[in-house]
């Protein structure tokens, strides 16, 4: 039960994406070349989702020469399979990253996530990505004893950070906008949004091309040598560059140690289902915003450009995915939306991303020449693209930005990769517990 298994092969074919909405609505459909033989260059870049992609892009656009490594197929990751929410904040409140770090850092890190939001919107119009951009993302609380909170939360982030984007939702308002009998109250941030991320992600890697990237899909690393220069393997040539940069996340499997020891892949399902009426749609989510709830183990779900619901939620304690991940995702489905019960659901997929123990971003110089960013811990679609244009600078000698994550000295988990599964198993088990028992 407590194995690690290969997440790059455990779930999925070879080079074909996971059978989502995503996939079926994709923009393009890419066919990169393996790499074969030797390559150099000034930066090698191991990972085809945001944060990979971003770094690639940014580098090429500073005139360096980059080639990009990805195993499967740009975007195949937790990059091309997400629920397409993006906002400003960490994944961890402004006020727990107070009194963890101090004002002036925690102002630091929402600064950074305001700028990770200029930045995906400026690159979707830069690059005309086609993405299905929609503004709002509505948080619910689903215990009545936390509104107040949530009351207050707001009323911070408007006092002390200046952020006017955001507002409370009472029980009445929180009703009109959710058809759901689940929520008590919350709040809308209309500084948020919501993309169709795969898209988003073939967008990245159209313009990274156009700078002159080389994308290598198929191309799995199985190793690097650090040194003056760094050498990265394949099973079927070998990158010599100046510089690397891991952007992995929940499938870097052995590659580095020092990374894995400090992110637990973890995995997560969605669903879509069949398209609704303007009007039904209306009456599920009034506005057309994202919804993530208060639960641990996290409902979200939006609706998609063709007025579908995608829904993500259930919670597993293997790496196996389920066997039939519609039925297993209509259960929490139904719970938010019992009068979906008899809806027909069209796609079901699951995904792994990375998570650390602080729910923060682990950023780390594993040698002077070599950069990993990771752990987003589902807050990465904005993030990670951000981190990519933080390693480019960094690269180049300009490291405040990424010093600001790698001072919060994420930890790793106790005992390693050898325990992080089945600590992993019982704290899920217990968040679990306290989501149905309302504790």
């Amino acid at each position: 039960m407590f194995s690690n298994p290969d997440l790059l092969t455990a779930n999925d074919r070879q080079g074909v994406h996971a059978p989502s909405y995503y996939a079926a609505t994709a923009n393009r459909q890419t066919d990169y070349p393996r790499l074969e033989g030797d390559a150099t260059c000034d930066v090698g870049v191991v990972g085809g989702g945001y944060t990979g992609l971003s770094t690639a892009l940014h580098l090429a656009e500073r005139g360096h020469k980059v080639v990009l490594l990805e195993a499967h197929k740009v975007g195949w990751g937790a990059s091309g399979r997400n629920g397409g929410q993006i906002g400003p904040g960490q994944r961890v409140e402004q006020t727990v990253l107070e009194k963890r770090h101090g004002m002036a850092h925690a102002k630091a890190l929402w600064d950074l996530s305001i700028q990770s939001m200029d930045l995906m919107l400026e690159l979707i119009r830069k690059h005309e990505i086609s993405c299905d951009f929609a503004p709002g993302v509505l948080h619910a609380d689903h215990r009545e004893d936390w509104v107040m909170e949530s009351r207050d939360y707001v009323e911070h982030l408007r006092h002390v950070y200046g952020y006017d984007k955001v507002q409370f939702l009472d029980y009445e308002k929180v009703q009109q906008m959710v058809g759901s009998p689940a929520y008590f109250g919350g709040s809308v941030d209309w500084g948020a949004g919501h993309i169709h991320p795969l898209n988003f992600a073939l967008g990245l890697a159209a313009a990274a091309e156009a700078k002159g990237v080389r994308i290598c899909e198929n191309s799995r690393v199985t190793g690097y040598e650090p040194g003056a220069t760094v050498t990265v393997t394949t099973a079927t040539g070998t990158v010599r560059a100046k510089h690397l940069v891991l952007g992995c996340n929940g499938y870097l499997g052995t590659l580095d140690k020092t990374t894995a020891a400090h992110v637990m892949p973890i995995n997560n399902f969605v669903v879509a289902t069949e398209p609704f009426s303007d009007a039904d749609a209306r009456q599920v989510i009034r506005d057309n915003v994202a919804v993530a709830d208060s639960k641990f183990v996290i409902n979200y779900f939006r609706l998609s450009a063709d007025k579908r619901l995608l829904f993500g939620g259930g919670e597993t304690y293997g790496y196996k995915f389920p066997e039939d991940i519609k039925e297993f995702v209509r259960r929490p489905m139904i719970e938010i939306f019992p009068q979906l019960k008899n809806v027909r659901i069209d796609y079901g997929w699951g995904g792994t991303l990375a998570i650390t123990p602080k729910r923060m971003p682990y950023f780390a110089r594993l040698a002077p020449n070599v950069l990993t960013a990771t752990g987003y811990s589902g807050h990465g679609v904005a993030m990670a693209t951000l981190a990519g244009q933080i390693c480019a600078e960094a690269i180049d000698g300009l490291s405040g930005r990424f010093d600001i994550f790698e001072r919060l000295k994420v930890p790793a988990f106790p005992g390693g990769t050898a325990l992080r599964y089945p600590v992993l198993v019982l704290a899920m088990t217990w968040f679990s517990l306290r989501d149905r028992l309302g504790i």
